[in-house]
């Protein structure tokens, strides 16, 4: 188990960008600005990802703050998301937040999954 004092900057990243949008999202809602990232088993390659704002911090879960922004993530879900970082993209094909994860040796075209 990794502990929340002990995570490093290495385990998850949470980009400025994505904490800005967290931040406009969280307000809109009247949350707490805590986006969780899960990993769930899916998807078109295996296991998908899975964002919400969260109402508080797990025992069991390891966090990162961007700009009083924090991302949370369960214990399970990091092993399959160590060294990533989250971003919040804009783009012609829509506006989403994205994982690149350099655990995933595919992915599907949407981004939203990927297998190990």
């Amino acid at each position: 188990m990794t502990d929340t004092a002990e995570m490093t900057q290495q385990d998850i990243i949470l980009t400025p960008n994505a904490a800005k949008r967290v931040a406009l999202i969280a307000e809109k809602q009247k949350k707490p600005a805590i986006l969780r990232l899960a990993v769930d088993g899916g998807g078109c390659s295996g296991f998908q990802y899975r964002f919400e704002l969260s109402d508080g911090i797990e025992s069991d879960d390891t966090s990162v703050e961007e700009a009083g922004v924090t991302l949370v993530v369960d214990e399970i879900s990091l092993d399959l998301v160590r060294g990533s970082a989250v971003d919040f993209v804009e783009s012609l094909g829509g506006n989403a937040f994205q994982v690149t994860n350099p655990n995933a040796a595919s992915g599907c075209g949407c981004g939203s999954s990927f297998s190990v």
